[in-house]
């Protein structure tokens, strides 16, 4: 029998024509399984699995059968992200979430308030009501939107004007509708206004980070933090989380908002767009990986020893989550913004009592250090909302819960497009490779 023959990580560059740290990225995201050599120092992958894994990659290049898609929404180029034209890292330090939502549904970067409906939020708090303590909030937001779908019989009405209304309501009302965690304080200003009342727009936001201006600057942000933690929000926190959801609202076509582009097409109403979404997301190679990396995190902190967590990780022969993206081989632009606001907030519970960075902080900066040292492989959005969730006292499905409600705008803004584009055009013939009729 012909011994399986193992290639080198430069060999496997060659064959996919892309560079070492792209190869280490299909790694640490599941995509290409590697081992160790003997002595521990270099990546060794199977042939079979190399060349499996390159003919996938021809198939979704070009001349695949599946419909070409022409999207005004997000452009990535150089390693940069744009959102109709506008950088996003930008963005978000300076913009609310709100207003990059517009942006994403108009064209337009306009302010206009996210007010929940106060029936659809109690029947949102109802049917969520009997699940288990276990309950992760992205089960809780797919009851929600699907109770919210049920209870708006104009659901179907799919002109612009109507998506755009029913998405901003939506939006709302699936952070409104999950529990919360941290009351408001006596006399605080609240971030979640009254049904009917129209919350004031930020207008404060400037370039300054940490931000200065009124207490409320992000108010779904805000909302968000209080079904999140416990800890009380803080002006940098909130913003910080704001950020997350702008840098996380969309990302061209990735798995969820194909699966959702698909509904649209066939005219699927837009809360089943976003179920589409959802669906899509749940995957641990999707919108699930933070909280993997939140998991590797965690146990860093706890031991003390980022280097020997992520050796015990690689010895055991899984991958360290949060590093590393196809799209990005110099590093993930999302990470560095987000990373870099956090590294510019005071001090909070878990930082020391002389203000400086506390022990988890400092974990958290050499593990994302030794790896990127080590291997040449920056972290990813994944790693940074991982940390974020961590550092501000959330459970580990926390990064999902905000991916899962930044992309509802993004999957919103291409149903939009699908919506004027021809119906059901997503229809690609499957290779039959079973058993022939009539074969023994």
């Amino acid at each position: 029998m012909t011994a399986e023959r193992l290639l080198s990580t430069d060999e496997v560059a060659r064959r996919l024509g892309v560079k070492r740290a792209t190869v280490y990225a299909y790694v640490s995201r599941g995509l290409l399984g590697s081992r160790r050599n003997a002595d521990g120092k270099e990546s060794l992958f199977a042939e079979p699995e190399v060349e499996a894994f390159a003919a996938t990659r021809r198939r979704s290049g070009p001349g695949a059968e599946t419909p070409a898609t022409q999207t005004g929404i997000t452009l990535i180029a150089g390693g940069e992200l744009f959102y109709r034209g506008h950088d996003v890292p930008t963005m978000a330090r300076i913009q609310p979430f709100e207003s990059v939502a517009t942006l994403l549904w108009t064209g337009d970067l306009g302010y206009v308030a996210l007010t929940p409906d106060p029936a659809l939020r109690r029947l949102g708090e109802a049917v969520t009501a009997p699940l288990p303590p276990a309950a992760r909030l992205t089960d809780r937001l797919r009851l929600i939107v699907a109770a919210a779908a049920a209870a708006d019989p104009l659901r179907f009405d799919t002109s612009p004007a109507a998506v755009i209304t029913t998405a901003r309501t939506m939006l709302a009302t699936m952070v409104a509708a999950l529990p919360i965690r941290t009351p408001d304080r006596p006399g605080a200003p609240s971030a979640h206004p009254s049904p009917g009342v129209t919350a004031v727009p930020p207008s404060g936001v400037s370039a300054v980070f940490p931000p200065t201006g009124p207490a409320v600057v992000f108010p779904l942000a805000e909302a968000l933090w209080r079904r999140l933690t416990t800890a009380a929000p803080s002006a940098v926190g909130v913003a910080t989380l704001n950020a997350a959801l702008v840098l996380l609202a969309d990302h061209d076509l990735a798995a969820s908002t194909l699966a959702a582009r698909v509904a649209a097409s066939t005219r699927a109403h837009p809360y089943a767009v976003v179920g589409a979404g959802l669906a899509a997301l749940d995957g641990p190679l999707h919108g699930a990986a933070s909280g993997l990396a939140y998991r590797m995190l965690s146990d860093a902190v706890h031991s003390g020893d980022p280097v020997a967590t992520v050796s015990d990780r690689l010895r055991a022969g899984a991958a360290a989550p949060g590093f590393g993206h196809p799209l990005y081989p110099d590093g993930d632009p999302r990470a560095r913004a987000l990373l870099e606001m956090q590294r510019r907030r005071p001090g909070t519970g878990m930082s020391s009592a002389r203000g400086g960075p506390s022990s988890a902080e400092t974990t958290v900066a050499d593990l994302a250090s030794a790896m990127t040292q080590r291997s040449g492989i920056a972290p990813n959005v994944d790693f940074a909302l991982a940390a974020f969730a961590l550092l501000n006292g959330m459970d580990a499905d926390a990064g999902e819960a905000i991916f899962a409600i930044a992309r509802t705008a993004g999957w919103i803004a291409h149903a939009l497009e699908e919506y004027s584009d021809r119906p059901s055009r997503f229809r690609p013939n499957g290779r039959y490779a079973g058993r022939l009729p009539g074969a023994d």
